[in-house]
């Protein structure tokens, strides 16, 4: 598997080089974490003159989106990274908690050119079999209708408590988006891209995070993601470039977190500030590597791809 781990990350270089796009380096540790209500991020502390109530917390990158964005802002181009990131509380067949990501960005590439560059770089991760296998791009409101029979944008909070109940959802209440995502989740997303790699857009402009609303339906944010064999793989945005709507954004997630109890910490004000000087148009993807590493070997567990499952690190 080490064999099969190292050709395929020489292949997904290969892949960039020949694009040219540059391969950058980003901090692992970092001053502030995501602001996501359902991405937990992981604290450190480094001891300041030994004294361990001076120790100032960092925190360790879920992702390395925030620096990425500042290189770019920076005028640095069309860049990708390999790199791990960390997640905490995130542990199951298809979640460990340090987890390999590729991530890349591309200038003046609408979100369906980069549908097509993720594409086009899975099929060469998979193959042989992977330039046999047809692929499929539906929007959010397409899947929910296929699967459920409902509008997603349209239907009532009581039918979506329904459907979410009746695939599981046992908590005594959510808001609509807890619903949506559960049913995503359980439901709809293991369901997708057996017969094909299916690439889902179009999602509710509440879940847009770190993506621009859809012009044409201000209801969609400019948002997919890329299902395999029932495996979410990839996440992708025509990234949001105006400072005030991420700001507000990121003051919204901290919000819902104060609601649920959970830690807010401050914003990153330095990604704030790149977008204040000038995020270029772009549009950027985050690749799960070890679950693409999984489809390609017909692994069941993401323990099999890993060298150090985190109960051997």
């Amino acid at each position: 598997m080490l064999e099969r781990r190292a050709q395929l990350l020489a292949i997904a270089r290969r892949f960039f080089a020949d694009r040219r796009v540059l391969e950058v380096d980003t901090p692992l540790v970092i001053n502030a974490p995501v602001t996501d209500v359902h991405i937990h991020s992981a604290r450190v502390s480094f001891d300041e003159a030994g004294s361990p109530e001076s120790a100032r917390a960092f925190f360790l990158h879920t992702s390395p989106e925030y620096a990425m964005k500042r290189l770019l802002a920076a005028g640095v181009g069309d860049i990708y990274q390999i790199c791990h990131v960390v997640r905490a509380l995130e542990r199951g067949r298809l979640h460990n908690a340090e987890f390999t990501l590729i991530e890349w960005y591309r200038q003046g590439f609408t979100l369906d050119a980069l549908m097509s560059e993720v594409e086009a770089l899975v099929r060469e991760l998979l193959s042989p079999e992977g330039a046999e296998r047809p692929s499929e791009r539906l929007s959010y409101r397409e899947i929910f209708h296929r699967e459920l029979a409902i509008d997603p944008f349209a239907v009532g909070i009581e039918t979506l408590e329904r459907k979410a109940r009746e695939a599981g959802f046992t908590a005594e209440a959510a808001e609509r988006d807890e619903l949506l995502e559960f049913l995503m989740g359980v439901r709809i997303g293991p369901r997708l891209g057996h017969q094909a790699l299916t690439f889902v857009y179009g999602y509710p402009a509440s879940q847009a995070a770190l993506a621009s609303l859809d012009p044409a339906d201000p209801r969609a944010a400019q948002r997919f993601e890329l299902y395999g064999d029932g495996v979410e793989l990839a996440n992708g945005f025509h990234e949001l470039t105006d400072p005030h709507e991420q700001r507000a954004r990121f003051e919204r997630d901290l919000d819902e977190r104060r609601r649920l109890g959970e830690r807010a910490h401050g914003l990153d004000e330095r990604l704030l500030a790149a977008l204040e000087a000038g995020l270029p148009e772009c549009s950027g993807v985050a690749l799960g590597f070890d679950r693409t590493l999984m489809l390609a070997t017909g692994a069941a567990h993401i323990d099999e791809v890993l060298p150090f499952p985190i109960e051997r690190a």
